[in-house]
Protein backbone atom coordinates (compact mmCIF):
# COMPACT_ATOMS: atom_id res chain seq x y z
CA UNK A 1 0.00 0.00 0.00
CA UNK A 2 1.01 3.00 -0.83
CA UNK A 3 0.67 5.63 2.17
CA UNK A 4 0.36 9.51 2.04
CA UNK A 5 3.03 10.79 4.61
CA UNK A 6 1.76 13.36 6.89
CA UNK A 7 3.71 15.31 9.51
CA UNK A 8 1.58 16.33 12.58
CA UNK A 9 2.75 19.98 14.45
CA UNK A 10 0.94 20.10 17.30
CA UNK A 11 0.75 23.16 19.42
CA UNK A 12 -1.55 26.16 20.85
CA UNK A 13 -0.61 28.07 17.81
CA UNK A 14 -2.05 30.86 20.52
CA UNK A 15 -1.75 32.28 17.52
CA UNK A 16 0.00 30.82 14.62
CA UNK A 17 3.11 33.00 13.39
CA UNK A 18 5.74 32.77 10.83
CA UNK A 19 8.20 30.82 12.41
CA UNK A 20 5.40 28.08 12.45
CA UNK A 21 4.94 28.55 8.96
CA UNK A 22 8.63 28.87 7.89
CA UNK A 23 9.06 25.61 9.93
CA UNK A 24 6.72 24.30 8.39
CA UNK A 25 7.95 25.01 4.88
CA UNK A 26 11.14 23.61 5.85
CA UNK A 27 9.96 20.02 6.76
CA UNK A 28 7.95 20.05 3.30
CA UNK A 29 10.98 21.01 1.57
CA UNK A 30 13.76 18.70 3.15
CA UNK A 31 12.42 15.39 4.14
CA UNK A 32 10.19 12.89 2.46
CA UNK A 33 6.65 14.21 3.89
CA UNK A 34 3.80 14.92 1.79
CA UNK A 35 2.02 17.05 4.02
CA UNK A 36 2.02 19.11 7.09
CA UNK A 37 -0.92 19.19 9.10
CA UNK A 38 -0.59 21.99 12.26
CA UNK A 39 -2.76 19.97 15.23
CA UNK A 40 -4.71 22.41 17.33
CA UNK A 41 -4.37 21.78 20.65
CA UNK A 42 -7.13 22.72 23.12
CA UNK A 43 -4.74 22.38 26.25
CA UNK A 44 -0.87 21.21 26.33
CA UNK A 45 -0.63 18.99 29.51
CA UNK A 46 2.13 20.42 30.28
CA UNK A 47 1.52 23.63 30.17
CA UNK A 48 -1.47 26.45 31.99
CA UNK A 49 -4.03 27.38 29.90
CA UNK A 50 -4.27 30.97 31.41
CA UNK A 51 -3.47 32.96 28.16
CA UNK A 52 -4.95 31.00 25.54
CA UNK A 53 -6.98 32.65 23.02
CA UNK A 54 -10.73 30.81 22.12
CA UNK A 55 -10.04 27.29 20.58
CA UNK A 56 -12.33 28.36 16.98
CA UNK A 57 -10.04 31.63 16.90
CA UNK A 58 -6.75 29.57 16.74
CA UNK A 59 -7.88 27.01 14.45
CA UNK A 60 -9.89 29.61 12.12
CA UNK A 61 -6.40 32.08 12.25
CA UNK A 62 -4.71 28.67 11.68
CA UNK A 63 -6.55 27.36 8.28
CA UNK A 64 -6.42 31.29 6.89
CA UNK A 65 -2.47 30.85 7.86
CA UNK A 66 -2.38 28.01 5.46
CA UNK A 67 -4.75 28.73 3.11
CA UNK A 68 -3.48 28.24 -0.32
CA UNK A 69 -0.73 25.29 0.48
CA UNK A 70 -1.91 22.32 -0.80
CA UNK A 71 0.20 20.65 0.74
CA UNK A 72 -0.51 22.39 4.42
CA UNK A 73 -3.59 21.69 6.90
CA UNK A 74 -5.03 22.27 9.98
CA UNK A 75 -6.74 19.61 11.78
CA UNK A 76 -8.93 20.21 15.03
CA UNK A 77 -9.35 16.51 15.99
CA UNK A 78 -8.40 17.07 19.54
CA UNK A 79 -11.31 19.67 20.20
CA UNK A 80 -13.55 16.52 20.69
CA UNK A 81 -11.24 14.29 23.02
CA UNK A 82 -10.85 14.64 26.55
CA UNK A 83 -8.67 17.06 28.16
CA UNK A 84 -5.96 17.55 29.02
CA UNK A 85 -4.88 16.52 25.20
CA UNK A 86 -2.48 13.49 25.21
CA UNK A 87 -0.63 12.90 21.58
CA UNK A 88 -0.77 9.23 21.51
CA UNK A 89 -4.51 9.37 21.81
CA UNK A 90 -4.25 11.86 18.86
CA UNK A 91 -2.24 9.77 16.98
CA UNK A 92 -4.30 6.64 17.46
CA UNK A 93 -7.48 8.50 16.53
CA UNK A 94 -6.15 9.83 13.37
CA UNK A 95 -4.43 6.44 12.60
CA UNK A 96 -7.64 4.75 12.74
CA UNK A 97 -9.67 7.47 10.74
CA UNK A 98 -7.03 8.03 7.97
CA UNK A 99 -5.49 4.59 7.23
CA UNK A 100 -3.88 5.47 4.16
CA UNK A 101 -1.90 7.72 6.08
CA UNK A 102 1.35 7.15 7.39
CA UNK A 103 1.67 9.74 10.66
CA UNK A 104 5.28 11.31 12.00
CA UNK A 105 5.64 13.98 14.76
CA UNK A 106 7.50 17.60 14.45
CA UNK A 107 8.70 18.22 17.87
CA UNK A 108 10.90 20.95 19.25
CA UNK A 109 13.99 20.64 21.23
CA UNK A 110 12.83 21.87 23.80
CA UNK A 111 9.82 19.06 24.17
CA UNK A 112 12.93 15.77 23.03
CA UNK A 113 14.11 16.93 26.41
CA UNK A 114 10.72 15.79 28.41
CA UNK A 115 9.74 13.21 25.81
CA UNK A 116 10.11 10.81 28.30
CA UNK A 117 7.45 12.73 30.47
CA UNK A 118 4.65 12.49 27.75
CA UNK A 119 1.92 9.94 28.10
CA UNK A 120 2.90 6.75 26.44
CA UNK A 121 6.17 8.28 25.08
CA UNK A 122 7.26 4.75 24.28
CA UNK A 123 4.72 3.80 21.98
CA UNK A 124 4.82 7.01 20.14
CA UNK A 125 8.12 6.11 19.49
CA UNK A 126 7.37 2.93 18.60
CA UNK A 127 4.97 3.58 16.32
CA UNK A 128 5.67 6.83 14.26
CA UNK A 129 9.16 8.61 12.68
CA UNK A 130 9.58 11.68 14.92
CA UNK A 131 11.40 14.79 13.85
CA UNK A 132 12.95 17.35 15.51
CA UNK A 133 13.72 21.09 15.11
CA UNK A 134 16.26 23.29 17.49
CA UNK A 135 15.27 25.64 19.78
CA UNK A 136 17.34 28.73 20.85
CA UNK A 137 19.03 27.96 23.62
CA UNK A 138 18.49 24.53 24.19
CA UNK A 139 21.17 22.11 24.59
CA UNK A 140 20.31 18.36 24.42
CA UNK A 141 21.77 15.19 24.32
CA UNK A 142 21.10 13.69 21.04
CA UNK A 143 22.00 10.04 22.09
CA UNK A 144 19.13 10.18 24.37
CA UNK A 145 16.08 9.13 21.50
CA UNK A 146 18.85 8.23 18.84
CA UNK A 147 15.57 6.85 16.78
CA UNK A 148 14.52 10.49 16.38
CA UNK A 149 15.22 12.40 13.19
CA UNK A 150 17.51 16.08 13.86
CA UNK A 151 16.03 18.66 11.64
CA UNK A 152 18.83 21.10 10.53
CA UNK A 153 16.20 23.92 10.44
CA UNK A 154 16.91 27.51 10.86
CA UNK A 155 15.61 28.91 14.33
CA UNK A 156 12.96 31.44 13.93
CA UNK A 157 13.01 34.08 16.44
CA UNK A 158 9.39 34.62 17.17
CA UNK A 159 6.93 33.22 19.37
CA UNK A 160 3.26 33.40 19.99
CA UNK A 161 4.07 35.32 23.24
CA UNK A 162 5.76 38.24 21.52
CA UNK A 163 2.69 38.57 18.78
CA UNK A 164 0.55 38.24 21.66
CA UNK A 165 2.11 41.28 24.04
CA UNK A 166 2.56 43.67 21.00
CA UNK A 167 -0.47 43.54 20.31
CA UNK A 168 -1.62 44.69 23.97
CA UNK A 169 0.46 47.23 23.81
CA UNK A 170 -1.15 48.22 20.27
CA UNK A 171 1.96 47.69 18.26
CA UNK A 172 1.62 46.25 14.68
CA UNK A 173 2.36 42.11 14.58
CA UNK A 174 2.89 42.88 10.65
CA UNK A 175 6.03 41.42 10.53
CA UNK A 176 5.80 38.40 13.01
CA UNK A 177 2.53 36.36 11.23
CA UNK A 178 1.18 35.54 8.11
CA UNK A 179 -0.42 38.82 6.30
CA UNK A 180 -3.14 36.52 5.59
CA UNK A 181 -4.14 37.06 9.45
CA UNK A 182 -2.34 40.12 10.17
CA UNK A 183 -5.72 42.26 9.96
CA UNK A 184 -7.44 39.48 11.39
CA UNK A 185 -5.60 39.99 15.25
Amino acid sequence: MNYKKVALYFGSFNPIHNGHIGLGEYLLEHTDVDELWYVVSPQNPLKKRADLWDDELRYRLACEATKGNERMGVCDVEFDLPKPSYTVNTLRILSEKYPDCQFSLLIGADNYQIFDKWYCYDEILRDYTIYVYPREGVEVDMAKFPQMKWLDAPLYPISSTMVRERLARGESVDDLVPFKIADKL
